[in-house]
């Protein structure tokens, strides 16, 4: 299992920006050359982050190419496919048959086969093919929640709680899972609170999410410690995995822990928790 608790994004125009992310502990970056880079600093920002993908260890790093409506989106997808990311973010992707475009742009450009695809969904046409778009490729292993343009989109307002936006949320999540594919939330606008980002996160894992998208350091610590297991859900998977086991060595059809009766489903994830937890040590 690969921890995608926290995914950050760098802005691919600012130099120092990318050297800082050497030393920020987020599980994943993505390297911008979107929202974060000017039109006349496209150029060298695609050539700035190509040579830097290499520069973060072990570090999951990914480049967030130009919307596919965009000048600059083929020249993109050409020199990442060349430098060889963990992964191509593509924003607004709204139907199987543009993962098939992308994938088949990225096997022209010689991509390793570890470089796989990341596709925002960030539109309500996104919303109602959420399931299309995650089945279209196995090359596409992630969903990633492009919150501030589905809210645009939807006229409607950023609120607590998010419940405006709830409803695509959901139909994502469901399509990520029955596809097998992982799913990340949205980033919080407001920096300066963390009170309310720290909410969001656990409303974010309450729901399902495997992790989240964040504009700023600030906020990788928090989200790595909400999307983690805490010990408690360690000790009590532990302690329903032992349960399980021994009482179908003793074969007893009925097992309890803590007084709530275990079934197949609670092993499994209490196995999910301990190999995130594991991930999330190593």
């Amino acid at each position: 299992m690969k921890p995608r608790r926290s995914v950050l994004y760098m802005p691919g125009a600012n130099e120092r920006a990318l050297e800082k992310a050497k030393t920020i502990p987020a599980d994943a970056l993505i390297l911008d050359l979107e929202d974060a880079v000017s039109p006349d600093a496209k150029e060298a920002a695609r050539d700035r982050v190509c040579a830097a993908v290499g520069n973060y260890g072990s570090r999951e790093v990914t480049i967030r190419v130009n919307g596919l409506d965009t000048e600059w989106h083929d020249a993109d997808l050409r020199a990442a496919a060349a430098a060889g990311p963990a992964a191509v973010v593509v924003p607004k992707v709204n139907s199987a048959a543009e993962v098939h475009n992308i994938e088949r742009a990225l096997e022209l450009g010689g991509a390793p086969d570890h470089t796989k695809i990341w596709a925002m969904v960030e539109t309500p046409v996104a919303m109602l093919h959420a399931e299309e778009i995650a089945a279209a490729s196995e090359r596409l292993t992630v969903l990633v929640m492009g919150t501030n343009d589905l809210a645009k989109e939807l006229h409607a307002e950023f609120v607590p709680g998010r419940g405006p936006l709830l409803g695509g949320l959901s139909l994502c999540l469901l399509a990520a899972r029955a596809t097998g594919k992982v799913i990340l939330d949205g980033v919080y606008n407001d920096v300066k609170d963390l009170e309310g980002f720290e909410a969001e996160c656990e409303q974010g894992r309450q729901y399902g999410f495997d992790g989240k998208t964040l504009i700023h350091p600030a906020q990788v610590e928090p989200c790595n410690r909400i999307f983690a297991p805490s010990e408690e859900e360690i000790d009590r998977s532990r302690r329903i995995i032992e349960a399980f086991e021994e009482a179908q060595k003793e074969g007893r059809g009925v097992v309890t822990v803590d007084g709530r009766m275990i079934e197949n489903l609670h092993v499994e994830n209490a196995r999910r928790v301990l190999a995130l937890a594991e991930a999330v040590k190593s």
